[in-house]
């Protein structure tokens, strides 16, 4: 079987969750530097998703790590079944966090100061830019294990 460059076990696939889990963290960041966001239910909602895009993309570097490494796993179905599935259902709720996140920022910064300052409100489209990246690595991600998994 030919190896996929980006599926589970190889390097691409290790700078691939590497990324997902900087940016999500960032995400985190910056959205977490001012304790107003628990204001705002799409701000919570991006915390939540980050929240577990971080330990879901550290593990599965932690796996690409040791498989590219140490000793190469095999691939197996029901492994790469679950991590797909897993993939993308957090890849549509980092999409729907980011998108979200960035348009009530986007409101809040065009109605004025009083309901967000602009430094403020700044934050938080970082944040959900931040939240786009890993949304984007995320769904790569999702795609090649996806590619892969028939020919298991």
């Amino acid at each position: 079987m030919e190896e996929l460059p980006g599926a589970l076990g190889t390097s691409p696939s290790l700078v691939l969750r590497l990324g997902q889990a900087i940016f999500a963290s960032a995400s985190l960041f910056f959205m977490c530097l001012e304790i107003e966001f628990y204001s705002y239910t799409a701000f919570c909602y991006l915390v939540t998703i980050m929240g577990l895009m971080v330990p879901w993309s550290l593990t599965l570097a932690v796996v690409d790590g040791y498989s590219v490494f140490v000793r190469h796993l095999p691939p197996q179905a029901r492994v790469t079944a679950i991590i797909v599935a897993g993939d993308w259902v957090l890849s549509f709720l980092a999409l729907a966090a980011s998108c979200s996140t960035a348009s009530v920022a986007d409101v809040l910064l065009k109605v004025g100061v009083p309901y967000c300052s602009a430094k403020l409100c700044s934050r938080y489209r970082l944040s959900a830019a931040m939240a786009f990246l890993s949304w984007f690595l995320s769904l790569v991600s999702a795609l090649f294990n996806l590619w892969l998994l028939p020919s298991l």
